[in-house]
């Protein structure tokens, strides 16, 4: 949505100093930005996870190595290499060893089901994996049935040196038992991996903008999990309108920012936000491994005085609700950044009584690599608005057609600018389907934007479930469910959850009287990854259809909306 002579009309509102356009020309890639911080902040100190630090150079060479050893086994330029792994330091190193090489970073997550991951593997073609030892168990049950030839298994204690890499692998495996027992002939652990890439010659690739870097997986309508294909110019084009956005705030930084990394690597949010925006700014990425364990989690950053905090709803609240929270020093956070899924008024005004630093929430999608919009970063007031487009971005609110609606109209929100995917992979279909005429990505959620720019969210146009900024796609739930033993029909909605955002709820029609809600649930657990399994389950005689035979899902929500509290 621009005015009559193109102009982006939003940007008058924009803070002082952060520009209408971001400027790509410098870059032919994320290797391109990524070789330019490590040159320049290369004392700097990188990554920390679990006490131990990796700096810029360190990150230059162990990352050059890996990339090195990549080619040295036969990976080209092109190749799909899956990641699959929580944050470690492993994983930049994985991640930009993979970008620099030029091949296609494959995302995963490391809680998959076999199902899930074989789905993944499959469809996006990959050649090769980096693998956590904790999830390998997952991939050797699926591994034969996929592309794979490439396995490098990663340890906990890797790159934490000889004494406090076996004290941490020992109590891992043997103390705490967190490693299943598998087996992967011919895989290559992953400190052999950079040993041998040491011994072998790197040849730099050429890449542009255009090449692709990432296969972001994500849900679809139909039920599909399909690669959002993402480009270097996409990477490095977010990468450049969030370190405009975030200007105003880290210019007031007194030496390095220290983010912490608690959202996992692997999801687009915290891969571009942390992971690219950080390494741009030369910022000491506090790497989070497990952020379930809160007290722990608090115990690593207490480490640290931080300065960005990129978080859903859901950890915010987390934190402020455990008893440790009050004896952290926030004194130096500039930047609480919130996404993923909303973020509730009650917990943005908590955050800023307890902090003093605001939560900034904005909008994005794996699709768009994923920032969209966002609040103004040096605001001290909570909108409930997804904020502003982000420089070089435009937003439209479209009607049913895919046309632009004046200032004030409920419409679909649709998105135009350098960060939008080129495509869903190997699925031209839902390309074509998924874009205007135009070139406006249509996202599915329903909005409202105000005549100063700011769009606020009203509805999702999609049956998505969103829990905890997880998509969770009801066709995938009822899929699996519909597979169990005595189920006759079920349908699968999301329902408020007050610490998740939204839970799953399925609604099963029974054939065999005698199921239960236990059978249920021990059979999704098979197929369904944590945050995807049914939290809640009723039985019922019949389900509400259209008249062709078809589910509907809305009157279900709509019957669960009647059943919640109404608000004064």
């Amino acid at each position: 949505m621009t005015t009559a002579d193109g102009a982006k009309f939003w940007t008058k509102y924009y803070s002082a100093g952060v520009p209408a356009e971001v400027d790509l020309s410098g870059y032919r890639s994320v290797a391109d930005l990524f070789e330019q911080s490590v040159q320049q902040y290369a004392e700097r100190s990188a990554y920390v996870c679990m006490g131990k630090k990796l700096s810029y150079a360190d990150t230059d060479a162990l990352s050059r190595k890996f990339a090195a050893y990549l080619q040295s086994v036969g990976i080209k330029k092109g190749t799909r290499v899956a990641i699959m792994m929580p944050n470690c330091l492993q994983y930049p190193i994985a991640i930009f060893g993979v970008l620099r090489m030029g091949g296609i970073v494959v995302n995963v997550n490391p809680m998959y089901t076999p199902r899930e991951l074989e789905h993944q593997l499959k469809d996006s073609g990959a050649e090769a994996i980096v693998i956590l030892e904790n999830f390998a168990h997952t991939l050797q049950a699926v591994i034969a049935h996929t592309g794979v030839k490439q396995v490098v298994v990663a340890s906990l204690g890797d790159l934490m040196g000889l004494l406090k890499g076996w004290i941490v692998n020992l109590v891992v495996r043997k103390v705490k038992k967190m490693v299943p027992a598998w087996d992967l002939p011919g895989h290559v652990p992953f400190n052999d991996a950079i040993a041998r890439g040491a011994a072998a010659s790197f040849t730099k690739p050429e890449l542009s903008l255009d090449d692709v870097a990432f296969l972001q997986y994500t849900g679809g309508t139909t039920g599909v999990s399909k690669g959002a294909t993402l480009t270097h110019g996409n990477i490095v084009a977010n990468t450049l309108q969030c370190d405009a956005w975030f200007q105003p705030a880290l210019g007031k930084l007194d030496g390095q920012a220290n983010m912490v990394v608690a959202l996992p690597l692997y999801h687009i949010f915290a891969l571009t936000v942390c992971g690219m925006v950080g390494m741009r700014l030369g910022a000491m990425c506090v790497l989070i491994v497990n952020p379930r364990d809160i007290g722990q989690f608090i115990k690593d950053m207490s480490k640290q005085h931080i300065s960005m905090l990129p978080a859903v709803n859901t950890l915010f609240n987390a934190l402020m609700n455990h008893p440790d929270f009050k004896k952290m020093d926030w004194s130096h956070l500039k930047v609480s950044m919130g996404g993923g899924m909303a973020v509730q008024a009650p917990v943005a005004e908590r955050w800023y009584q307890l902090t003093g630093c605001s939560i900034v929430e904005g909008y994005g999608l794996s699709e768009t690599s994923p920032v969209v919009t966002a609040n103004l970063i040096d605001s001290t007031k909570f909108t409930g608005t997804i904020g502003l487009p982000l420089p070089s971005t435009e937003i439209a609110i479209l009607d049913d057609d895919g046309k632009a609606l004046p200032i004030g109209s409920s419409g679909e929100i649709g998105i135009r600018g350098p960060q939008v995917m080129r495509g869903y992979w190997n699925r031209p279909d839902e390309t074509a389907r998924s874009m205007t005429a135009d070139g406006f990505f249509k996202t599915g959620d329903v909005g409202i934007m105000d005549e100063r720019g700011y769009t606020k969210i009203v509805d999702r146009k999609k049956d998505m479930i969103l829990v905890s900024g997880f998509n969770v796609y009801p066709n995938e739930v009822e899929e699996v469910i519909a597979g169990c033993p005595g189920v006759s029909e079920v349908a699968a909605i999301g329902v408020p959850d007050e610490h998740s955002g939204e839970a799953v709820k399925v609604f099963v029609v029974r054939k065999d009287p005698s199921l239960t809600e236990a059978d249920i649930k021990k059979f999704a657990e098979q197929g369904l990854t944590g945050y995807k399994k049914p939290r809640h389950i009723e039985f019922r005689d019949d389900l509400p259809k259209t008249n062709v035979g078809k589910i509907l899902r809305r009157a279900l929500r709509n019957e669960e909306l009647e059943k919640q509290p109404k608000t004064p």
